[in-house]
């Protein structure tokens, strides 16, 4: 495959070793040169920006970066703080200080135990990879109610889409509640019907998150499913406004 072939607006799903253009361009990330041609280093979609030709990866380990709202999953908890798997390769702490809680020494269990899901935000990563995580905002809280649904990282602004347009969509043609965490974790709340074409709504678009025309399609796809009126409840989050 030749990067010139590739339009502004078409999505390019390229494999490593893909030949992506000579030295016309430059190798941006996830590229290398071989013999004067551009070639892909990794799966992905084609990304050219001015004379650079990236890739965007397809497949990733979740990277924490201060302040991503996130879902997290309680693993385990101490007498001041419990241990929260947010979907990278390190496990994240939280502390009872960072919780809206008064919480006493020793009693973590009676507000949050293993398996419990919650929506939290990043406070913290530091040079050795210790990540720091908080509840005390305010829409940040555990998870009483509803479904999650998993999907790549790299996946997430797909979900969102541009301007919060593919979120909202679903959303609105669902009747559901839904908060996207920057970690690819999906909370979803609604009619039981509902939540299931959300959630099969959201495995399309991750298998076709390289496919333009998306936004159209997932829209023709809810106008034909059968979701009726959930009862009335606030969102919550950035992305669930």
């Amino acid at each position: 495959m030749n990067s010139q072939e590739a339009t502004p607006n078409e999505r390019v799903f390229v494999l490593p070793g893909d030949i992506l253009g000579d030295d016309s361009f430059k190798s941006g990330s996830g590229t290398y040169i071989k013999d004067g041609v551009i070639h892909a280093a990794q799966v992905g979609v084609l990304n050219i920006n001015r004379d650079f030709i990236n890739i965007m990866p397809a497949f990733s380990s979740y990277v924490p970066k201060h302040g991503d709202s996130v879902i997290g999953i309680i693993v385990d908890n101490g007498p001041s703080s419990w241990m929260v798997n947010i979907g990278c390769p390190y496990t994240a702490m939280m502390h009872t200080n960072d919780v809206q809680w008064n919480v006493k020494y020793g009693d973590t269990g009676k507000y949050l135990k293993p398996g419990d899901a919650i929506l939290a935000k990043v406070s913290n990563v530091n040079e050795v990879k210790k990540i720091q995580i908080a509840m005390k905002e305010h829409g940040l809280r555990k998870l009483e109610s509803g479904i999650l649904v998993k999907v790549p990282q790299p996946k997430v602004p797909r979900i969102i889409g541009k301007g919060g347009s593919m979120i909202a969509m679903l959303k609105q043609k669902t009747q559901t509640r839904m908060f996207v965490g920057q970690n690819g974790m999906i909370w979803v709340e609604g009619e039981d019907n509902n939540m299931e074409v959300v959630s099969q709504a959201i495995q399309i678009i991750k298998d076709r998150a390289h496919v333009s025309g998306l936004t159209d399609y997932m829209e023709n796809y809810l106008d034909s499913q059968d979701c009726r009126d959930s009862r009335d409840s606030p969102d919550i989050g950035s992305n669930g406004d």
